[in-house]
């Protein structure tokens, strides 16, 4: 992971003082206002990534919802106590979740990012209404699944897209903004969306629905009308965007094509799917998705308040489910366990959460800048093994607890920043859409092995549970230095002239 590779890599052939041995031509960069480039790229910043931000964040709420709703009255009228009823239909989501990734992205490709995106919010807010008057548990897991099949769509398209729009080494931090972004977002609505359940349970029995139905019609509602701005307001692809000027479309699209070579998008077909799907680097990718999801998952079992964090990883949903309930069988009536989720622990796991967004921020920062991805990856998973170890074996609940902000530290730099590896090392929209849906489906995988990883049993130190993240940490470090070694290989190939072009791209050297 040496300097000469980082040089070599994206940026090589777009910034004026880097240019390769076999050429002196200027970047295309270079025929540019620098401020001109940045107030362009500052205005798609902000037209994109805040209401891509917002909607990721309505998703997270609206998927974890049935925990509020049972405790307002649909467990007595669904009889939702039956057997595993409860868990069937919370869990039910991530089948179509997981199995729909990709064929999400192909239509997005297909019908564009503006039509795909209003298509998956509007769709998912609609499965979200349709629960507000299911009669039976059956038609109440037919809408959890709906809901899984358009909200698959939803953030691959989101990763997707904000790669199409920079420069290779400008993603990252536009990545862990917008993640960021929703969580924080995320954090208001979960606590607002507890009082509002509170004043929704007044409804009872207006037009004839009961007080826990009207949590999902309003939040439904709320949904769609989000839907109606994203048809408005979502930016499309870049060749296709309607709010730049033509100069500054030719601009980015110039960008774009010195830095990858993938401006315009090519075809996508099934044996460029297969194809890509042969390339063992994707799959490398998706694993240390799967690692991650994993790791985050570790600050769930130990401190309750970190259930956002890990609902933004799609991960061990288990506390967003089940918090309202635990407080039920405490004693609590309805309004106030709804009360008491809202306000008791946020301005804690506002700490929580904000050391783990400057963590994130810093290293993606530190990775853009160097730009270099593995090896800031590796830091990350050290600080995240030294968590996990703290957490173990400390004696003091004190310093066990500080071992979770290593963790939360760790973990949650790495999601943005393999989003980032992988966005790095990948030209075409096909390969891009390929890769983004099939990391996103490894790391829902991800978040269903944890529930089964940290076992009751296990309680209170969890050691078998911890022990087996530390493995996939390890593995991780592992898939780092294979993807490190296997990348700087091919540059020195290409740069011998032993390979005619990487990634079927002249002049194109991976990012180590």
């Amino acid at each position: 992971m040496n300097s000469s590779d980082s040089k070599h890599s994206s940026d090589l052939r777009v910034e004026d003082i880097e240019k390769t041995s076999s050429s002196q031509q200027p970047a295309i960069d270079a025929h540019y206002d620098p401020k001109y480039v940045q107030r362009t790229l500052l205005k798609i910043d902000l037209r994109m990534l805040p209401l891509l931000g917002l909607l990721y964040a309505v998703a997270l709420v609206d998927r974890t919802n049935l925990g509020i709703a049972r405790i307002a009255g649909m467990n007595s009228d669904l009889k939702l106590n039956v057997n595993e009823r409860y868990s069937i239909a919370s869990m039910i989501y991530f089948i179509p979740y997981i199995l729909l990734q990709l064929p999400g992205n192909i239509i997005l490709r297909w019908l564009g990012a503006r039509t795909w995106l209003t298509i998956c919010v509007v769709g998912w807010g609609t499965a979200q209404l349709g629960m507000g008057f299911v009669p039976t548990w059956g038609y109440l897991s037919l809408c959890r699944a709906l809901l899984g099949v358009f909200e698959a769509g939803f953030f691959p398209a989101l990763v997707f897209i904000i790669t199409t729009w920079y420069k290779r080494h400008e993603v990252q931090k536009r990545q862990v903004f917008n993640f960021w972004y929703a969580l924080l977002i995320n954090i208001f609505f979960q606590r607002l969306r507890r009082i509002l359940a509170y004043a929704l349970t007044g409804l009872k029995g207006k037009g004839g629905i009961n007080g826990w139905a009207w949590i999902f019609i309003i939040e439904g509602i709320i949904t769609i009308t989000l839907g109606v701005l994203t048809w408005l307001f979502v930016p499309d692809f870049p060749d296709k965007n309607r709010f730049l000027t033509e100069e500054q479309t030719k601009m980015i699209l110039d960008r774009v094509e010195a830095d990858r070579g993938d401006a315009i998008p090519d075809k996508i077909t099934g044996t460029k799917i297969i194809k890509h799907l042969s390339d063992w680097t994707l799959w490398a990718f998706g694993i240390l998705a799967f690692k991650i999801i994993l790791a985050s998952s570790t600050s769930l079992i130990f401190v309750s308040f970190s259930s956002d964090v890990l609902i933004i990883y799609d991960a061990c949903l288990r506390y967003g489910f089940f918090i309202t309930i635990i407080l039920g069988t405490m004693g609590y009536n309805t309004k106030m366990a709804l009360l008491l989720t809202a306000p008791p622990t946020f301005l804690l796991y506002a700490v929580y959460s904000v050391s783990a967004a400057v963590s994130c921020y810093f290293f993606a920062w530190l990775s853009d800048k160097t730009r270099q991805r593995a090896l800031w990856l590796a830091v990350q998973n050290i600080i995240t093994m030294a968590g996990l170890l703290i957490t173990a074996y400390a004696k003091v609940n004190g310093v066990r607890y500080f071992g979770l902000f290593l963790v939360n530290a760790g973990a949650s730099g790495c999601v943005p920043g393999v989003l980032a590896y992988s966005a790095n090392n990948i030209t075409s929209h096909s390969k891009r859409a390929v890769s983004t849906a099939t990391i996103i489906a490894a790391g829902g995988v991800g978040g269903i092995f944890a529930t089964t990883v940290y076992r009751q049993q296990d309680f209170p130190r969890y050691l078998n549970g911890i022990w087996a993240t530390m493995g996939c940490q390890l593995l991780m470090v592992a898939l780092l230095t294979a993807t490190s070694f296997t990348f700087k290989r091919r540059n020195q190939l290409a740069r011998q002239g032993k390979i005619a072009s990487l990634e079927d791209t002249p002049g194109f050297y991976y990012t180590i």
